[in-house]
């Protein structure tokens, strides 16, 4: 161990460079080629949330970023740890736990399970391990205790500090001097050598959650958990630490000090930090900060559980990775809502895909690695134009993880595919073995680069998720008025029609003296309602009954349903 105050992080030798991933390196304020501590395998470590509340669209950022990170690198054949911790002790959940009554535990495990539902829901399957700072007090009390005997650490009164004027490397992420950090050490300065001086150790008060240690009982800082934590899944050097850009001070410049003279070696290669969340201007901007305020619970971020209910997981997912992860994020519902209508034009492409060959687009078998496959030429346009988009959507993952331009990519894959469909009019009796096939094989390359963005992994759920659904009550008052109309107008047929349509979709009609209510639904409902209104529109326009078929379109389009007429038939989609 390097003498006090002489500090100088060994740096580990590293794996050969991949041949095109470059990396954007906090430390180094660079790109740089990917190298791994061990060749082929990946650690990476994400800071996780404090639960003492439930969490909200801000803290889905890094999770929903570094779920693909882990896709793509697993695609390029590495072999991926993940690692995101839960800070389950803290002065905010003592403090929760005391105004609501309950244990410090109970606050926590509520919380966690919330936070756990909403990954789920947004689709965040590839996290290895979620370690609790709890469950880590006798890793976390050994590198206090080296630190100590090093030098770098002092015990106060049964608090223990980090010693910041004997690591001569600190300031080096954030790129401050001591100078600039004096007075953000946090409290207990009356204890401390220097106020830029932070804890690493907290003896507790009376009736405080604590654990024994050598100095006083007590609980962990906030910083030292996460060395702790990560030491212990991942090593003491690792390949990638991930987080907000409000952690690089001085959370993650911290995490560095205490590691890496604890250690004498390189904590993490690389630092990779997202940018944050905030309110856009039309919106109303949390706050009233700029575009480098983050959106959090003491800005007014509200819950993330009814955002998902009310907009669904991929929505989400896809508008957070519609933008590099180094950038601000400007979230608003309406921009949701933009990107949901990006969503829908693959949607009607999948259904479209099922229409012409009866296949699943959800169940196609993808590639899953990069170096699968023929890269020649094939001489059909079509598949060559889209191995193109492929080569471009790898380049801009393999550019820092650019997944919006990645996303441009898929977009046009979708235009190719459609209109590789229309050139062979394959919805008017062009299809044969040697066109689906082709389709089948542009789908499938969807299928493949969607797979490491995390979407289209299943048929969407509906927004609302409930049996009747939002779009199901929305369109029924306008299948009872077009009912009521054509009785009035002595239109039996149309009458009659909806009648007889309505019947295998588990919708009933009640004729009451007030007025006519609907009851049932289900799963599929609004799909099987919406198969009847596009036949009884088709038959109008056949008995040139035009009055009832526009009263169809237009009134649809009135709660957001357009209706597309194409060779093959009509389509709906939510606008």
């Amino acid at each position: 161990m390097p003498a006090a105050s002489q500090t100088q992080s060994t740096a580990v030798e590293l794996s050969a460079p991949h041949p095109t991933l470059t990396v954007y390196n906090t430390l180094s304020k660079k790109k740089e080629p990917f190298r791994t501590v061990e060749e082929g395998k990946v650690g990476i470590y994400l800071c996780g949330p404090t639960v003492y509340d439930k969490a909200h669209i801000g803290h889905m950022v890094g999770p929903v970023i570094f779920d693909c990170i882990k896709r793509y690198l697993k695609y390029c054949g590495y072999h991926v740890t993940w690692v995101v911790n839960i800070t389950d002790v803290d002065d905010k959940l003592i403090n929760k736990a005391n105004d609501r009554g309950i244990t410090m535990l109970e606050v926590a495990e509520e919380n966690i399970a919330d936070y756990n539902g909403n990954l789920a829901a947004l689709g965040v399957d590839q996290i290895d391990h979620f370690p609790r700072a709890t469950e880590c007090m006798p890793e976390i009390i050994a590198i206090v205790q080296s630190l100590i005997d090093s030098g770098y650490a002092y015990e106060s009164e049964g608090d223990v500090y980090f010693d910041v004027t004997k690591d001569r490397e600190y300031g080096k992420l954030s790129n401050r001097s001591l100078d600039q950090v004096q007075g953000d050490g946090g409290g207990g300065a009356e204890r401390k050598r220097s106020s830029a001086d932070f804890a690493l150790w907290k003896s507790a008060k009376p009736g405080e959650p604590a654990w024994d240690s050598p100095w006083a009982k007590g609980r962990p800082g906030w910083h030292i958990e996460c060395s702790a934590m990560s030491k212990k899944l991942l090593g003491e050097t690792f390949d990638i630490h991930g987080g907000g850009l409000d952690l690089v001070f001085p959370h993650h410049e911290n995490e560095i000090a205490q590691s890496e003279c604890c250690h004498g070696k390189t904590f993490a290669t690389y630092w990779a930090h997202n940018g944050l969340l905030r309110k856009d201007s039309e919106s109303g901007k949390i706050g009233g900060g700029g575009a480098s305020e983050k959106m959090s619970r003491s800005k007014g971020a509200g819950g993330l559980a009814t955002l998902i209910a009310k907009q669904g997981g991929e929505r989400i997912r896809f508008f957070l990775l519609r933008t590099h992860y180094r950038s601000t994020v400007l979230f608003s519902e309406e921009a949701i809502e933009e990107a949901a209508i990006g969503l829908e034009s693959f949607y009607r492409l999948f259904k479209r895909y099922h229409r012409i060959t009866k296949g699943d687009f959800y169940h196609l078998q993808a590639r899953a690695h990069r170096t699968e496959g023929d890269t020649q030429s094939t001489g059909n346009a079509a598949l060559d134009a889209a191995a193109a988009c492929k080569a471009k959507f790898i380049a801009a993952m393999d550019d820092d993880f650019n997944t919006g331009g990645a996303i441009g990519e898929l977009f046009e894959l979708a235009k190719i595919a459609n209109r590789y469909c229309d050139e062979h009019n394959l919805e008017g009796g062009g299809a044969d073995n040697a066109t689906i096939g082709d389709l089948t094989l542009l789908m499938a390359t969807i299928k493949e680069l969607s797979n490491i963005l995390g979407i289209f992994l299943q048929p969407p759920a509906l927004p609302g998720g409930s049996a009747t659904d939002e779009l199901l009550s929305k369109v029924m008052p306008l299948v009872i008025e077009l009912r009521a109309e054509a009785r009035a107008a002595k239109n039996f047929a149309v009458a009659d029609a909806i009648r007889d349509g309505l019947a295998p979709t588990g919708v009933k009609l009640e004729d009451r003296a007030g007025g006519t209510e609907w009851t049932g639904g289900g799963e599929g409902a609004i799909d099987k309602v919406m198969a009847m209104l596009i036949d009884l529109r088709q038959t109008s326009r056949k008995n040139k009954d035009f009055k009832t078929s526009d009263a169809i379109r237009d009134r649809l389009a009135a709660v957001g349903v357009i209706l597309e007429d194409r060779s093959g038939g009509t389509e709906w989609t939510r606008a």
